[in-house]
């Protein structure tokens, strides 16, 4: 077992005895590896809860088994100091100080970047003025090593009175040794008992202050930096030869920089992060075709054995015409999904994500946001959901207004399914490149429309406070495989399990309904309109009409409203694709049958104008009942979170409405 410094400087050794009760708590400024720590300390034993009389989330579980016997944790968001600056910083401090659940926090694990030490240990000797018991575990030493240079943990460990470990949050090296720490630390704490006292909140620091506290952490990084002892906490997962496990995952520091002077630069900067998304978005189209093409092949075999297996059977129809043809509709667009998950986490791993928010702060000020709205906006391609919350760490108010506001507007990953289908129409026979644009075209036109309606919206938003963008870039580093793919995948997983169960009980629903009562006649059509779908819904036929659609159409648009990607399960119930060709998957069956569909005076129902007015409704309108909760709670109130709803839904439909209407009087159909 590799060894780690305590204050005094001696060796500890994990006892065999179990640690006290008290909450643990993870300190430290954004972007320092504290929260991947936190997944490392509790695997999967871990809640995302509500902090209670505020609207931020913060984590909370239990250490792993494999790790000895558990301690409580507290995973608290992001903070640069003690004095608050934002509704993050402010529930970090009352997290640590007065949780209403644990009281203070028994120890802080205060998170410190190796290479950012000067300012991240003014954090730490704020928490150890409060009075707080601190370990320290510094990371990202694999970019010291890289830089050919070391730190001396001993010397660390002896100036600041407190034990330091160094940890690895990609790999996991260090996280034993840590919770070694933690719990002599705690046992420590008790022998003390009372006298220590409890943390109090501390004064504001003065400017004076701030930068003695700089000046000094600056002298002692450059002594434990100069000292380049023979012994550094090692980085990889145990053991002396762990270090091997990293080598080679980073930047150094003067390549960093030379890719700086072009990734950052006002013009070539700007053009490479517009070629960098358009080539993402534009993968994302091409590069998922043949796992698409093996996922849809695999849904096709299952759903023509089933039929084969009992033709008559109204449990082989349910099965095949319904839960078989509905989920394999939206999940033959999971690898897409899951590549737009990929190319984000790379982009987040490689340091690149930070400083997209640095290049886009002055466009997005012009729009009456800043560099911190840009990471919601982009999470916001993936669910608007996460996206909200991650508005929190905007400090003002405006800002943090007016990106909520337009978050919605961007193409989240459920409208995915919906752009491929439509897509797939459009372009079909042609160049996959060509689908691939088009698909980029409409991830960019999302932002040009998020743009104007933040301008719009923004005049008529009084500011109440100052705006101040602050954000430190990381080395670039090389990402690694696993824990990108790892990321992916985890979000991707996520994706399915949220869109599994509606997307299910939809199929049984709609199927039900548009099969019964007359499921014994022959002729399709006719079982289909004197469905009970269809009496339902043919009323409301005038209102989808001037988009270009029918009842068919407008019932699929109605039902998205419990999941976008259910327009596409309602269209493959509605046109039966399981009864295709035999010899045609399910995607390319469906397509076919919407090439076929009729409209009521007799013209194509999916044409070119009412098929581009279906990407723009998409594009536009706010279907996602769960966007519209968390939306009513991060504005406080449900007065905004409807008048979103209706503001974009109608907008919507009046431009679909013009779209089509116009483009039909060209006479483009």
């Amino acid at each position: 077992m590799r060894s780690v410094v305590d204050a005094a400087g001696a060796v500890s050794a994990e006892p065999g005895t179990a640690p006290p009760a008290g909450v643990v708590a993870l300190v430290g400024s954004p972007n320092s590896g504290k929260t991947t720590l936190f997944n490392w300390l509790t695997g999967s034993r871990f809640k995302t809860v509500n902090y209670p009389g505020a609207t931020v989330d913060y984590s909370v579980g239990s250490s792993q088994e494999r790790y000895g016997e558990p301690i409580p944790v507290m995973d608290t968001p992001g903070t640069y100091s003690l004095e608050p600056k934002s509704p993050d910083e402010e529930v970090a401090l009352a997290a640590i100080f007065a949780h209403r659940e644990f009281g203070a926090a028994r120890l802080v694990i205060s998170v410190v970047d190796a290479t950012q030490i000067a300012r991240h240990l003014l954090l730490t000797r704020q928490l150890l003025e409060a009075g707080f018991e601190v370990v320290v575990a510094i990371t990202m030493l694999d970019l010291l090593e890289e830089r050919g240079e070391a730190l001396d943990l001993r010397t660390l460990s002896a100036e600041l009175g407190v034990p330091v470990v160094g940890v690895d949050g990609r790999l996991g090296g260090g996280v034993q040794e840590l919770l070694t720490l933690v719990r002599g630390q705690l046992r420590a704490a008790d022998a003390v008992g009372a006298a220590r006292g409890r943390p109090k909140p501390i004064a504001p620091w003065s400017a004076q202050k701030l930068e003695a506290g700089f000046r000094a952490n600056s002298e002692l990084s450059a002594r434990a930096l100069a000292a380049r002892p023979a012994f550094t906490a090692g980085t990889g997962g145990g053991g002396a030869g762990a270090k091997a496990g990293v080598a080679g995952t980073g930047v150094t520091q003067r390549w960093t920089e030379r890719l700086d002077r072009v990734l950052l630069h006002p013009v070539f900067g700007l053009v490479c992060f517009f070629l960098i998304m358009g080539g993402l978005f534009s993968a994302i189209f091409w590069a998922a075709a043949p796992l698409m093409d093996g996922v849809d092949q695999a849904f096709s075999f299952i759903g023509e054995k089933i039929l084969e297996f009992a033709p008559d059977s109204l449990w082989a129809q349910l099965a095949a015409n319904g839960i078989i043809a509905s989920v394999a509709a939206v999940l033959v667009f999971v690898p897409q999904i899951f590549i737009l998950f990929l190319g984000i986490a790379f982009l987040e791993d490689s340091g690149y994500l930070a400083r997209s928010a640095t290049l886009v702060d002055r466009p997005l000020s012009a729009l009456g946001l800043g560099g911190r709205s840009f990471v919601p906006l982009l999470s916001g391609y993936a669910c608007a959901v996460p996206a909200m919350m991650a508005a929190r760490t905007i400090n003002s108010r405006k800002e943090r207004w007016l990106t909520l506001f337009i978050l919605p507007l961007m193409s989240c990953s459920a409208r995915l399914p919906v752009y491929a289908l439509l897509l797939g129409f459009l372009f079909a026979g042609e160049d996959a490149w060509k689908g691939g644009l088009a698909l980029a075209a409409i991830y960019i036109g999302s932002l040009f429309v998020g743009a104007v309606a933040a301008v719009l919206v923004g005049r008529f938003v009084k500011a109440r406070d100052r705006s101040f963008f602050l954000l430190e870039l990381p080395v670039y580093r090389r990402p690694l495989a696993v824990h990108v793919a790892r990321q992916a995948w985890t979000r991707t997983f996520n994706y399915v399990k949220r869109a599994g169960p509606p997307i299910f009980v939809f199929a049984l629903v709609f199927w039900a309904a548009t099969t019964f009562p007359n499921h014994g006649l022959e002729d399709a059509s006719e079982r289909l309109n004197t469905s009970y779908a269809g009496r339902v819904a043919k009323p409301l036929e005038p209102i989808f009409e001037p988009m270009g659609g029918d009842w068919r159409t407008g019932i699929g648009l109605m039902s998205a409203f419990a999941a976008r990607e259910v327009f596409v399960s309602s269209l493959a119930v509605v046109f039966h694709i399981a009864d295709g060709d035999d010899d045609a998957t399910m995607r390319e069956s469906l397509l076919t049958k919407m090439r076929e569909a009729k409209a009521p005076d007799g013209r194509p129902l999916f044409t070119f104008a009412s098929v581009l007015g279906l990407i723009v409704f998409f594009m536009i309108a706010l279907q996602c009942l769960s966007t519209v909760i968390i939306a009513a709670r991060e504005f406080g109130g449900w007065r905004t979170a409807i008048a979103q709803l209706v503001v974009f839904n109608l907008v919507a439909y009046i431009l679909v409405v013009a779209l089509v209407q116009g483009l039909r009087a060209f006479g483009v159909a």
